[in-house]
This record gives structure tokens, C-alpha cells and sequence, in this order.
């Protein structure tokens, strides 16, 4: 069961799409993300990004703890149906759904400017090139929350991101860094 941690929407249970569409961020896992994101910068009254969103449950936790928007971007039907049912199971203001890929999505225009940004593509998917290509959508001192698995290797940042620190929880690992 995935459900929402901390915030206006405590305890809301939240679908997941069925199948192996997604890998959802644990519930242990959410918690150190957050609690990281306190010490590198508050997601009280950010911008999110949540590429790769799954079931949207990294931006809508980011809502429930007082983010003023969150832009959730997936392809996948199943994902995207989880995301809507989810918005609407919340029901917190700033939730914008982008039905479409991530790197599609990053290719146009950079506007807004992202505070926070979440990315948790499948394991196998070469995050470099969208990390660099969601450079120029962040704002000054953004931070970036990257899931990978633990057994892969170390990620390499691109040019206009800094790596801040990482957290593994068991099988995944948190990445962290902040535009420079």
C-alpha cells in the first residue's frame, strides 16, 4: 500500500498501476527523501517536477507538504489513470498532469522554472541526457532527487548540476543534487 506520509493529506491511500509499468518509491524510501530535502531546500511553497511520475506519489506528497504546484510528466496509460485517480483521491490545488515523455516534455521551451525536481525512470533508462536537458527548467539552487538502483553504477551529474549526497534504501538509491 502506497499512501501519503506527512502534510494536509496524512494517511490518503494512493493507487498504484497495476502491472510492471512502475517500481514505486517505498514508503521508507519517500520519508528520507523528504526529510534530505528539508536540509538542501524546503519543498514549502516550491515548483515541482515529477518526471518518470509513476503514480504521481513523490509530487503529491511534495503538495501535501506545502508545495504551491506540482507537474506530474508520464507516458504510460496505466500510470497516467493511477495519476489522475490520485489528484483527484488528494484533492490539494497545483497538480498539473503532462500526458506525455519526459524527454518530449524537457525538449521544449524551459517554462516554468522548477524548485524541485523528481526523477525515477526505469532502472535501465541512461538518466544523463534528461538530467542535462532539465538544467535550463530549474531554478537557481534546485534541487534534483534522482532513484536508481543500488547495484548500478555511481551517477554521473552533467554540466550545470552538482552532486549534493546519496541515501541508499535497500534495492534503490537516492541521488542528490542542486543546480550550479
Amino acid at each position: 500500500m502506497t499512501r501519503i506520509i506527512a502534510g494536509e493529506a496524512r494517511g490518503r491511500r494512493l493507487q498504484v498501476p497495476i502491472g510492471d509499468v512502475t517500481r514505486p518509491t517505498s514508503d521508507r524510501a519517500r520519508e528520507g527523501l523528504f526529510s534530505s530535502l528539508q536540509s538542501l531546500g524546503d519543498v514549502d511553497g516550491a515548483r515541482v517536477l515529477d518526471l518518470f511520475a509513476g503514480s504521481g506519489a513523490l509530487g503529491l506528497e511534495a503538495l501535501s507538504r506545502g508545495a504551491v504546484s506540482a507537474t506530474f510528466v508520464e507516458d504510460d496509460p496505466a500510470a497516467l489513470n493511477a495519476i489522475r485517480d490520485n489528484v483527484a483521491t488528494v484533492n490539494l490545488p497545483g497538480a498539473h498532469v503532462v500526458p506525455m515523455k519526459a524527454e518530449v516534455f524537457l525538449a521544449a521551451a524551459p517554462e516554468p522554472r522548477y524548485d524541485v525536481a523528481f526523477l525515477d525512470p526505469p532502472y535501465d533508462v541512461d538518466v544523463v541526457p534528461v538530467l542535462a536537458a532539465l538544467v535550463p527548467w530549474l531554478a537557481p539552487d534546485a534541487v534534483v532527487a534522482v532513484e536508481r538502483g543500488t547495484r548500478g553504477p555511481e551517477l554521473a551529474w552533467p554540466d550545470g548540476l552538482r552532486a549534493e549526497r546519496s541515501r541508499r534504501y535497500g534495492e534503490a538509491t537516492l541521488w542528490y543534487g542542486s543546480r550550479c
